[in-house]
């Protein structure tokens, strides 16, 4: 079995939910007493998410390297970065090490493709909604049209993530306002959302909703389980 890398901490209320899927997954695979073998640096989200909001993505990138050296030091084979809206610094972060990184766009590209869907809606941080580096690899590398939500829906979901989600609060108002925003986004043609930030998995279930919802963090967990039970170096 190889050594899954983890780079979370961003926040640690999703990161948690890695941890656990990640096991889960190697159990459900191999039974028994198996585990998964991790190597984890869990940074402090604030100077992070400060970082973020001041536009200064090329300190954030530089103490995210740090923190993925550590992981890759740590002996990880792969490294899994536990965050969507930082994979705006995915290619800086991988470009620093040795060892592959496990893109959570890709993982997802991969699981729409599965679906067999073509066009899917897109929820997250304003930085993942609005800026290129996730709609535009999805596109390039899969062929999927995305559409994200109104600009005053974008703030609103944005606020929910940073101001409840990050801090382990679930609003039962911010659930329906969410389910509103889905329901217009299916209304333009939507054929599944993208739970594109690693915290709308603890917000919303697909239970909440007929369209198809993809949790990225249970995607990308299970990226990350097939990697480590790979044959493939």
């Amino acid at each position: 079995m190889k050594t899954i890398g983890l780079l979370g901490g961003m926040s640690w209320e999703s990161t948690q939910h890695y941890y656990q899927q990640i096991n889960e997954g190697i159990k459900q695979q191999l039974g028994g007493l198996h585990s998964a073998k991790v190597a984890m640096v869990s940074v402090d989200f604030a100077p992070i998410a400060e970082l973020q909001h001041q536009g200064d993505w090329r300190q954030l990138s530089q103490l995210l390297i740090n923190a993925a050296l550590q992981v890759q030091a740590a002996g990880a084979d792969a490294l899994v970065i536990c965050s969507n809206t930082i994979h705006k610094v995915a290619d800086e972060i991988e470009a620093s090490l040795t060892i592959p990184l496990l893109h959570i766009a890709d993982a997802t590209g991969a699981e729409i493709q599965r679906r067999q869907l073509k066009k899917v809606a897109l929820l997250g941080t304003n930085f993942t909604m609005e800026q290129p580096f996730y709609k535009q690899r999805l596109q390039d590398k899969f062929a999927i049209e995305v559409i994200i939500p109104a600009a005053e829906q974008r703030a609103l979901i944005h606020q929910v993530i940073y101001q409840e989600l990050c801090l382990g609060k679930i609003n039962a108002a911010s659930k329906q306002q969410f389910l509103d925003i889905i329901d217009q986004l299916v209304a333009n043609g939507a054929e599944a959302v993208i739970l594109g930030c690693t915290e709308i998995g603890m917000l919303l279930q697909q239970c909440d909703h007929a369209i198809p919802l993809l949790d990225t963090t249970a995607i990308h967990a299970t990226c990350a389980v097939n990697f480590a039970l790979s044959k493939s170096s």
